[in-house]
C-alpha cells in the first residue's frame, strides 16, 4: 500500500461528495490514461470542443487523444494565424458542446478557484459551453477556500506568468505582488461555489501532480 495514494483516495472521495452537493459531478482517476479515457468518453461523437490554456491537459496527453478523434469539431486557438482568428475562436468557444480546463485550486469542500488574465477561460467556465470538463491533479486540492486562494495566487500564477514571459512582481520575486501591471495575469479571480445547471461542470481528479 502507498499511504500517500491512499490518502489522496480518501480526500478525493470526500471532495467528490462535496462537489455533488454543489451540483458538480466528480471523478477520481489513478492514472493519466484513465483520466484521458474518461474525458474522451464524456465528449459525444460529432460534438464540438475547445479549451483554455491548460498545461494539465497537455501533460496527461489529452490533447493527443482529441487530435486522434476525427469525430470531434475542434476549436483550437493554436491553429490561428492572427489575433482576429484567436478572438473568433474565443467567441466560438461559448457555443461549444465541451470546454476543457484545469483549475488553479479546489477546496476540499468543493469550490473551484481560478485566476485569469484575458478572462476567456473563466468566462467559459461560468457561461456558454454545454459541458465543462475540469481536469485537476491532486496537487490542486486545498484544505479550505482560504488556502485555495493562496495556492492560486502564489503557487499557480507565478509559473504561469513566467510561461507567458510576463513582467510582473511574481516573475521577479516568486510570489504575488497584488500588481496592476499591464502584464498582470490575475485580472479575474473567480470562485465557483455552485453550479446552477446540474452536472454541467464535471471535475476529473487525477492522482499525482499535474499542471501549475
Amino acid at each position: 500500500m502507498d499511504p500517500k495514494r491512499e490518502h489522496h483516495k480518501i480526500l478525493a472521495n470526500q471532495l467528490i461528495k462535496n462537489l455533488a452537493k454543489r451540483h458538480m459531478e466528480g471523478f477520481y482517476c489513478e492514472t493519466p490514461e484513465e483520466a484521458c479515457s474518461l474525458a474522451s468518453s464524456l465528449m459525444k461523437q460529432g460534438s464540438s470542443v475547445s479549451w483554455g490554456g491548460t498545461m494539465t491537459m497537455k501533460e496527461i496527453g489529452l490533447d493527443k487523444v482529441i487530435a486522434n478523434r476525427s469525430d470531434l469539431i475542434v476549436y483550437d486557438r493554436a491553429n490561428a494565424n492572427s489575433q482576429e482568428e484567436i478572438d473568433e475562436i474565443y467567441r466560438k468557444t461559448f457555443s461549444a458542446d465541451n470546454f476543457i480546463m484545469s483549475t488553479n485550486a479546489i477546496s476540499l469542500d468543493g469550490q473551484l478557484v481560478n485566476i485569469d488574465g484575458t478572462g476567456n477561460r473563466v468566462a467559459a467556465l461560468i457561461f456558454g459551453p454545454k459541458q465543462v470538463i475540469v481536469i485537476a491533479g491532486m496537487n490542486k486540492v486545498c484544505h479550505d477556500l482560504d488556502s485555495a486562494m493562496v495556492r492560486a495566487r502564489n503557487i499557480a500564477s507565478p509559473p504561469n506568468a513566467l510561461r507567458f514571459d510576463k513582467k510582473t512582481p511574481c516573475t521577479a520575486n516568486g510570489s504575488c505582488g497584488d500588481c496592476l501591471s499591464n502584464d498582470c495575469i490575475c485580472n479575474q479571480i473567480v470562485i465557483t461555489r455552485n453550479s446552477r445547471d446540474e452536472n454541467r461542470i464535471k471535475v476529473i481528479l487525477v492522482e499525482g501532480e499535474w499542471g501549475y
